[in-house]
């Protein structure tokens, strides 16, 4: 039976509509990343000023200049986005964009209250750190057109994220602070190797998940109602365990170790979809963190601090930051004290590792909780982008990347508020540290790739 004319020009013109909308979303998408992009670039602007005034009563309109500086090269960003990746997603700029300029105003209010100015200030050299980073996103988003070739190099990806581990080992490169997790190049400046090689190895489990996800979703022994592995399946967790335990001994880095292992369980349970990988993935981790409190002497203090924070005999010591962290949240109360207004200096590292209790006490328990909802949505709509993936190595890499966003926040804001043993990593976006910044952009931009791919795949019109 035919279609009638009249049925058949509906038809022509339903498809016809449905492309002129199709054509229509990315303008949009664009439009609508504009105007979040300006409302990130005022609640920056005014929490500067805000610190300004509150901390030295005057504005600094040199500073303020820089920071128009870097929202430029945003909105560069934003016009590359417009003709290289049109579909990408709307949200996760603006997101990170506020991220960045809400951690670089609070370390500028460190800066103010520690009396730093210049280069010695920790506030500019982010700035110039997040210059870099956001040059670093746009060279991704023009020159990685598609995403897909990453997958092409697996292995490389996984030698390089190895190499960049142990970097900070070979003579002349590593620098002794704390842990042995640091670069110095040329003695000029210094960075976390680990944190660019947290993407390559994002990367090379993503394609090695993609090439070994049927064995490793293989049908195993049922018991207790959940489906366990095979043995001969638990071949590459217990390595990717090992090596996290070795980063954690060689290294004295707590928190590396566990954010890759967590990343590789992360995805290779969304490789498999099956639960009893997370249920051995956190026997593992509890276990060997454990293991290294019982024979490593940093990690048995960590646990210490975390369990005892307020001893008498360690709190003008080894807990005097964490009790000083805890001091300045009590401090801020509800709704803080007021950028400017606040004591955050009184806490040690209070602009890297402590960046959440400085912003907690200016801003209180109320705009703690926005900055955390922000990383939610930032999270949500990189898993987003995952699960509509087209194709098993897009779908793997923007999950295991947003996963380490959140999984880093969560250690992050655990260790300070003493819901778990702080270790020493970064708050994504908010704290100092020009590695950390650099690699958390290029987050960004792998995840507007895949979300470009992903948002103008060809669909199917049926009628």
């Amino acid at each position: 039976m035919t279609a009638s004319p009249d049925t058949a020009d509906v038809r022509a013109d339903t498809q016809v509509l449905k492309a002129l909308r199709r054509l229509r979303v990315p303008q949009t998408h664009r439009n609508r990343e504009l105007w979040l992009l300006l409302f990130a670039f005022l609640l920056n602007g005014a929490a500067t000023v805000l610190v300004q005034l509150g901390a030295i009563g005057r504005l600094d309109w040199s500073f303020l200049s820089f920071c128009g500086g870097l929202a430029a090269l945003v909105l560069a960003l934003h016009v590359v986005l417009r003709f290289k990746a049109p579909s990408a997603d709307p949200f996760v700029v603006p997101i990170a964009t506020l991220l960045t300029g809400l951690g670089t105003a609070m370390i500028y209010r460190i800066d103010l209250a520690k009396g730093w100015e210049g280069w010695t200030g920790f506030s500019t050299r982010q700035l110039a750190w997040s210059a870099i980073a956001l040059a670093a996103a746009i060279a991704i988003v023009i020159l990685l057109r598609n995403y897909r070739v990453l997958f092409r190099y697996t292995y490389v990806f996984g030698f390089t994220g190895l190499l960049l581990l142990l970097l900070p080992f070979v003579p002349g490169l590593g620098v002794k602070a704390g842990a042995d997790v640091w670069v110095s190049v040329a003695g000029v400046f210094s960075f976390q190797p680990g944190e660019l090689a947290k993407i390559a190895l994002a990367i090379f489990f993503a394609g090695y998940l993609v090439r070994t996800r049927e064995a490793l979703a293989s049908v195993g022994t049922r018991f207790l109602g959940v489906t366990w592995p095979r043995a001969r399946e638990l071949g590459p967790v217990l390595v990717v365990w090992f090596a996290s335990l070795g980063i954690i001994v060689l290294q004295r880095d707590l928190g590396t170790g566990l954010l890759i292992f967590g990343m590789f369980i992360a995805m290779i349970y969304v490789a498999t979809g099956k639960t009893s990988w997370v249920l051995i993935g956190v026997t593992l981790a509890v276990s060997g963190a454990l293991l290294a409190a019982q024979v490593l002497p940093y990690v048995k203090a960590r646990f210490t601090n975390w369990l005892d924070a307020f001893n008498p005999d360690t709190i003008d010591g080894s807990s005097m930051q964490l009790a000083s962290g805890i001091f300045g949240l009590a401090q801020g109360g509800m709704l803080g004290t007021g950028l400017g207004q606040g004591r955050p200096d009184l806490t040690p590292l209070a602009w890297s590792d402590y960046i959440i209790p400085s912003l907690g006490e200016e801003l209180g328990l109320i705009g703690l909780f926005a900055i955390l909802c922000l990383y939610m949505v930032f999270v949500s709509r990189g898993i987003r982008v995952g699960i509509a993936g087209q194709d098993d190595f897009g779908k793997l890499l923007a999950t295991g990347l947003s996963f380490t966003i959140a999984l880093q926040v969560f250690i992050m804001v655990g260790g300070v508020t003493r819901l778990i043993p702080l270790t020493g990593l970064t708050t994504p976006f908010l704290a100092a540290g020009g590695s950390s910044l650099v690699a958390n952009w290029m987050i960004v931009a792998l995840l507007l790739r895949i979300s470009d791919a992903v948002r103008s795949r060809p669909r199917v019109v049926i009628g």
